[in-house]
């Protein structure tokens, strides 16, 4: 049976699904490239389609496409490649108006070594190409900032639940497979966010079941989290050191996560001496690991899987029998329990950073902490209504920053005014838009977020609410900072730049 994330990849941007403003995005970026001549950085997690838009943009545009990967071992010849690849232009090979498009996939994996061939390399080629490059990457804070600036991003978003449903609904059609919607929506929630190995889940269970179900899903889950468990029976108990290294071929694990797994449930049947030797064996393992990460050498994996197992399974000085209840890592537990504020934490301060023209680590560790002491509780009520219209902020969003309760009524009054404000603002720079023979407007107008007025961005007040605030909360000061808000809606409110600013 073929691959169904390679037979099902979209051949269109229209069928790339979830992340339609990305997509836009790259579209437009694509289509002004004459006018900028810029790279573009497509980041996010891995799964999200990141790759896929990029040769469905080709594909759209009749581009012919150059790939390259930075992890191959010799990244100064991939430099060199993509090199070659966008300097040409208008030769026979190219596509429409003698393009082709250039994607550099794992791109967050260059590192500075002249060994390797570096960022640096790669910043001057992006600067000096004359071929539109696409650089797609996992992670955006590993690649330089003079990389980053030096192109255009464009943000992959998780895919949500509710866009990988249909997609896995589509292709169980086309397979002809039965199922039933509860079991494409568990796949689908198992995944979080990650529309290709929810594909992939897909294939895997119907390969083994006649209808798809719950129960077929269920089952697949457990089978795969029982591997690990008869592993680590082996690995502590039973094998001896060769025995270990080869039990663990067999389980689907990395060997980061392996690690991880071995590390916690060693100590409830090890002690002593061999629990000292056990963990001298995984430092060592994880200083190997450590240099995976550094070069991208894969190859050292073998010597760190070498010592978390076999040197693990040597260093057990006396038999192990009965029952041990092993568990999950720790670590992913607590990853776990503050994923969901780190998850709210980093959406916000994204938002923060794209309005006011920072970055988002600055958003975060100086504008948040600086917002969340002004809006502490709703103590400013007003004040908190115009930063949740703002920033397109949800009741558990304002909680967040206010540090008040999600499900208060005073939190939910503030949202609630919050999205009045939003639609009021709409209207205002909405001009005729909602007139009649206007449809077409209103009809692009519903198609983006609520506070795409003008360019996308929404005041956080209106001219005579920020003259007023202004004048009670820095005690009248008359340094004219009001009047750059007029009364009949000038170039400042036209622009919706207003930020930070608009709060004293």
């Amino acid at each position: 049976m073929s691959d169904w994330t390679e037979k099902y990849r979209p051949s269109t941007l229209s069928e790339v699904r979830g992340n339609n403003k990305a997509r836009d995005q790259l579209k437009a970026w694509a289509e002004s490239w004459d006018d900028h001549r810029k790279a573009a950085i497509v980041h996010g997690s891995p799964g999200v389609g990141k790759t896929s838009a990029a040769h469905a943009l080709a594909n759209d545009l009749g581009w012919p496409v150059m790939e390259l990967n930075a992890s191959d071992d010799r990244q100064a010849d991939v430099i060199k490649r993509v090199a070659g690849e966008a300097a040409k232009s208008g030769t026979l090979t190219g596509g429409e108006a003698g393009r082709r498009l250039v994607v550099l996939d794992e791109a967050d994996n260059f590192h500075g070594s002249a060994d390797y061939g570096g960022s640096r390399e790669v910043t001057t080629l992006v600067k000096s190409a004359s071929q539109p490059m696409v650089l797609v990457a996992n992670e955006f804070y590993d690649m330089s900032q003079s990389l980053r600036k030096a192109c255009e991003t464009i943000e992959f978003r998780d895919v949500s639940a509710r866009s990988i449903v249909p997609v896995l609904r589509d292709i169980c059609r086309r397979e002809g497979i039965e199922f039933d919607e509860e079991a494409l929506r568990k796949i689908a929630e198992s995944t979080s966010g990650d529309l290709r190995s929810a594909v992939n889940d897909l294939q895997a269970i119907a390969e083994q079941a006649e209808k798809l179900t719950v129960e077929d899903v269920v089952t697949g889950e457990r089978d795969r989290t029982a591997g690990i468990f008869d592993f680590l029976d082996a690995l502590i108990k039973e094998e001896d050191a060769e025995g270990a290294l080869r039990a663990s071929y067999d389980v689907d694990e990395t060997p980061d996560e392996l690690l991880n797994w071995i590390e916690d449930n060693v100590p409830k049947d090890y002690e002593g001496g061999e629990l000292a030797d056990a963990y001298e064996f995984l430092a060592n393992a994880d200083r190997w690991l450590g240099r995976v990460r550094a070069t991208q050498n894969y190859s050292y994996w073998r010597y760190a899987s070498d010592n978390m197992t076999a040197g693990v399974a040597a260093s057990r000085r006396e038999p192990k029998g009965g029952w041990t209840r092993y568990g999950p890592p720790s670590y992913w537990s607590k990853l776990g329990r503050t994923r969901g504020t780190r998850d709210t934490r980093d959406s916000i301060a994204e938002r923060i950073a794209e309005r006011e023209g920072t970055s988002v680590a600055t958003a975060r560790q100086e504008l948040m902490p600086f917002l969340a002491e002004m809006s502490h509780h709703c103590r400013n009520r007003d004040l908190t209504v115009r930063m949740a219209a703002a920033y397109d902020l949800d009741a558990k969003e304002v909680s967040f920053v206010t540090g008040s309760g999600a499900d208060t009524k005073k939190v939910q009054s503030i949202v609630e005014d919050a999205e009045e404000r939003t639609a009021e603002q709409v209207v205002e720079h909405a001009g005729d838009a909602f007139l009649e023979g206007s449809s077409s407007r209103a009809d692009d107008a519903d198609d983006g977020d609520v506070g795409d007025a003008a360019d996308g961005q929404v005041t956080l007040a209106s001219s005579s609410d920020a003259e007023t605030d202004a004048s009670a909360e820095t005690g009248g000061r008359g340094d004219g900072e009001g009047e750059e808000h007029s009364d009949d809606g000038g170039d400042d409110s036209e622009d919706g730049q207003a930020g930070l600013s608009d709060f004293f």
